[in-house]
């Protein structure tokens, strides 16, 4: 694998937003999901749950609620008081309405798709009309005093129930009108305690399932308002509820953080009677668990400890595997951390402001794995932070240093960084040319002469950064077949030849910069890409995907390499094909151009192409599982990857110069310290 002087950097004080709602597409595979400070993100479960699109948060704009509609339309609802829909093509809101109620606590669309329903702080439950272009309001349905929590269509689209404090109401959907009410309330200890009906749902039975704030999960016959069964999952609240579409099964989620599975079971063997079986809890999360989902295979959660866990269902499952493997999710699938290599800086991008630190260095030398005395301390040098509401959509740092571009939802924002002995000076570029915004990705240029900005439809604009401190649009490069998508990643070769964009659709194209015009596109691959990068002296491109599958291709001659087409015909090794998190970054080592440097939350690795691949037989160990091994057997397991799992969880690496690695960290510790306390737990024998 070779020796690195490392720096492990371990100050990004990043602290992920908690998840607050999740909706799975009808019928489809993806997930949409809404965290405390806005951002919508969207997860595909065909390309390996990877997150294949990100909308950016709004501290304006809260979401309370998520759901599909109309096929692929997502809309989302909040305290604001406003339903938004997404364009999940350009990664921002496309329109709001307003709902006319206060502030909206949940949503939830009919079985076609074709109505939305709102609960609202007044008290009223209103239906609006997905209509081609947007929304329209319908009508009231029966107003009662109290906020509506929550709200679930009856599957035949007739009635809607809602739940809200002490209460659960059941609508007549034609005439508005309340058909029936239920107190769910009741005395403890002959002192009364209000009962928040936390979450619902209506099952076609005519069953009405709540959870709510004596940590009970409640099944009631709503045409005789009578309760069926009651089981109490927790000493504290019940958060959240979803059923399967079978309705065959129902996961819950608690403020201790456990879930609970509920599965409808005969109650003996050939018996037509069935009851509601309460699972074991599993304690996946440390906080409250404020949404939860249910797929087809699988049950998902998501907590405050920004953590989505993804636990398939076994006997969905048609052999033990890969598919069968628990996932858990707290890192963004896209880069926060940016390296200018010349000037040895680490740019952090954070939801409203961006942190440049210099890196600390060491006059010492050692052996290997020991840890050396810093000559000189990490230096924080300057904070940028991001004017009014929007959260920051993308940042970075040229590899000179002197240049830091950043982009929110309506601004993209260009500063000159200056340094004079131990003094720094920060200017704004005043007059950046009007791009249509936002920027969803930036990457500047080997030699800091140009940067690239991602735009909307598959566009890169080309911007010449001038020595006086200002810029210019050099050339806008758009797919000659057009895309609706935007673009989300990007890579330019070193000799400032090429620039490599992909795009919503998983299209990639490649431009040549010294005649502005479209090269080719890589061969179209099922699978969403990870990440990607220019090889420095042979201009080949080399690509991840969602599926963990490595392509190698070669820009000037405009098709795969041997190498690539080696590695399909032999095949990745099974280990390496059943990891669920994906590639983030790629690099490479110009001491060696043989050996490729990539990475993702888990493992860094250096693939070494000089070498064969691995078979199944073979054991995919880590460098220190080596390291104990007598030369003989070492040599034996001599392969091309070679992995390194000491760094976790990893956000970022690259290399500075040939001898040397950064590596950033988040120790999970470090944001837990963050969080708030969670409900403490009594442990027996203690």
């Amino acid at each position: 694998m070779g020796e690195f002087e490392v720096h492990r950097v371990r100050f990004f004080g990043l602290v992920p937003a908690g998840v607050r709602c999740l909706a799975c597409e009808p019928r489809g595979g993806r997930l949409a999901l809404a965290r405390t400070d806005g951002a919508v993100e969207v997860y595909n479960f065909a390309a390996n749950y990877f997150q294949e699109r990100v909308i950016p948060g709004n501290e304006a704009r809260s979401v309370e609620a998520l759901c599909w509609a109309a096929g692929d339309r997502l809309f989302g609802a909040g305290l604001g008081g406003d339903i938004t829909e997404y364009d999940l093509a350009r990664l921002c809101a496309a329109r709001s309405v307003d709902g006319c109620g206060g502030p909206i606590w949940s949503m939830a669309a009919n079985s076609t798709g074709t109505q939305l329903a709102i609960g609202c702080e007044d008290g009223s439950v209103k239906l609006f009309q997905v209509v081609p272009g947007g929304i329209q309001f319908e009508r009231n349905l029966d107003r009662r005093k109290g906020r509506i929590l929550c709200l679930s269509w009856h599957p035949s689209d007739t009635h809607i129930v809602a739940g809200s404090i002490d209460i659960l109401r059941v609508f007549d959907v034609c005439s508005g009108q309340t058909v029936q009410r239920i107190m769910v309330n009741y005395h403890v200890q002959k002192v009364k305690r209000e009962c928040i009906v936390w979450s619902i749902a209506f099952l076609s039975s005519g069953t009405v399932v709540t959870s709510d704030s004596f940590g009970r999960v409640q099944f009631w016959d709503w045409e005789r308002g009578t309760l069926l069964e009651s089981h109490t999952v927790s000493t504290s609240a019940v958060l959240s509820l979803a059923v399967s579409e079978k309705e065959d099964s129902i996961i819950v989620g608690t403020s201790t953080g456990a879930t609970y599975q509920f599965q409808l079971l005969p109650v003996k063997m050939g018996s037509l009677e069935k009851r509601w079986v309460r699972t074991k809890p599993f304690q996946h999360h440390t906080h409250d668990v404020r949404a939860v989902a249910h797929s087809s295979t699988a049950l998902i959660s998501g907590g405050l400890d920004a953590q989505l866990v993804i636990r398939p269902l076994m006997e969905k499952m048609q052999k033990k595997g890969y598919d069968a493997a628990l996932r858990k999710f707290t890192f963004p699938h896209r880069r926060l951390v940016s390296c200018a290599r010349k000037a040895r800086l680490l740019l952090f991008q954070f939801s409203q402001h961006l942190e440049l630190w210099r890196l600390g260095s060491t006059n010492k030398t050692g052996k290997d794995g020991e840890v050396l005395p810093l000559c000189r301390m990490p230096e924080h040098l300057v904070q940028l932070k991001s004017k009014g509401p929007e959260h920051i959509y993308c940042s970075c740092v040229s590899p000179c240093g002197s240049w830091v571009a950043y982009s929110t939802a309506s601004r993209f924002h260009l500063y000159r960084v200056q340094y004079e002995g131990d003094s720094i000076s920060v200017k704004k570029v005043p007059k950046v040319p009007k791009l249509l915004p936002p920027a969803y990705q930036l990457q500047f240029s080997a030699d800091s002469g140009s940067l690239f900005v991602a735009s909307a439809r598959g566009s890169v604009h080309v911007l010449q950064l001038l020595e006086l401190g200002g810029c210019k649009l050099l050339h806008t490069f758009r797919p000659p077949s057009g895309s609706p998508e935007a673009v989300y990643l990007l890579a330019a070769s070193a000799d400032g030849h090429w620039v490599a964009a992909v795009s919503g659709d998983w299209a990639i194209h490649i431009y040549n910069l010294k005649c502005f015009k479209h090269h080719c596109a890589v061969p179209a691959y099922s699978c969403a890409v990870t990440a990607l990068a220019i090889h420095p002296v042979t201009n080949n491109l080399v690509i991840a995907y969602s599926d963990q599958q490595l392509f190698e291709f070669s820009i000037p001659e405009k098709q795969y390499t041997a190498w690539s087409r080696m590695v399909q015909n032999c095949g990745l090794h099974r280990v390496w094909l059943e990891r669920d998190s994906p590639i983030t970054h790629i690099t490479f080592n110009p001491k060696n151009p043989s050996h490729i440097l990539l990475h993702d939350i888990y493992m860094f690795c250096v693939l070494d192409k000089s070498l064969p691949l691995p078979d199944n037989s073979a054991l995919l160990m880590n460098q220190s599982t080596l390291k104990q091994l007598p030369e003989n057997a070492r040599q034996r397991q001599l392969h091309a990857f070679k992995i390194c799992k000491k760094f976790q969880p990893l956000l970022f690496a690259d290399l500075l110069d040939e001898n040397c690695l950064v590596m950033v960290e988040r120790p999970i510790m470090d944001i837990k310290t963050q969080l708030p306390l969670p409900i403490q737990q009594k442990k027996f024998g203690t």
